[in-house]
């Protein structure tokens, strides 16, 4: 009888009542949340892995049994952010009851929220996001063209554009105005300002009213 192995059927190992792949998920949770904290705070480049693991109360090994690096672990947090807002925006789709522009302008402050009412998320994701490498370029790129993607279906919808080649050309660049709108804001408006809040909003709104009422006419 071999004592070192365990008896078939044996229960996996528990600590603090999690089996191993709870706990595995609970470390990724950790780090992301710590990620998200610091590169928001310090930006991409003013973070290091030792910080993150500081900070998440998680040893060196366990990051790297997450993650490959430093940038695995931003693509993978850039990803949550975007599922999380992806989800957000398709279930305000089929909540909003106003019809065309109005429900238009109505996604678009929705989608401002989302991203400012909690300014980590905006500043991780347009604040430090840029010029990192081309795998997280790649990331940013696919984020906008699924934005692209979603106001081609509203202008469908609303009948306001018929989807094509010329109509998502248009489209990609009105969401990096809109992004570039908020990469701006970000960097001399507080977050925690309802003034400056709105005034983006105002910004946003603005400029995809203009975009789409050339859209239209077109």
């Amino acid at each position: 009888m071999n004592a070192g192995k365990p008896a078939t059927g044996a229960r996996p190992r528990r600590i603090r009542g999690l089996d191993a792949e709870q706990r595995r998920e609970q470390r990724r949770r950790q780090l992301l949340d710590s990620a998200l904290e610091l590169f928001a705070e310090q930006g991409y480049h003013g973070t290091s892995i030792e910080q993150i693991c500081q900070h998440a109360y998680v040893g060196t090994k366990g990051f790297y049994e997450t993650f490959d690096g430093r940038e695995d672990c931003y693509i993978a947090l850039l990803q949550e952010i975007t599922e999380q807002l992806q989800a957000y925006m398709l279930e305000r789709l089929e909540t909003v009851r106003a019809d065309g522009e109005q429900a238009e302008r109505m996604l678009v402050e929705a989608f401002a929220h989302a991203l400012i009412d909690d300014p980590r998320r905006a500043l991780v994701t347009f604040g430090g996001a840029g010029a990192i490498s081309a795998a997280v370029e790649r990331q940013r790129r696919r984020n906008r063209r699924w934005a692209a993607a979603f106001v081609e279906s509203l202008w469908d919808r609303h009948g306001v554009a018929s989807p094509g080649p010329d109509v998502r050309r248009i489209a990609i660049g009105l969401v990096g105005g809109l992004f570039d709108l908020i990469s701006d804001w970000l960097l001399d408006a507080d977050p925690r300002d309802h003034e400056h809040v709105e005034a983006l909003i105002r910004d946003l709104s603005a400029f995809y009213t203009v975009v789409r009422a050339g859209v239209g006419s077109a």
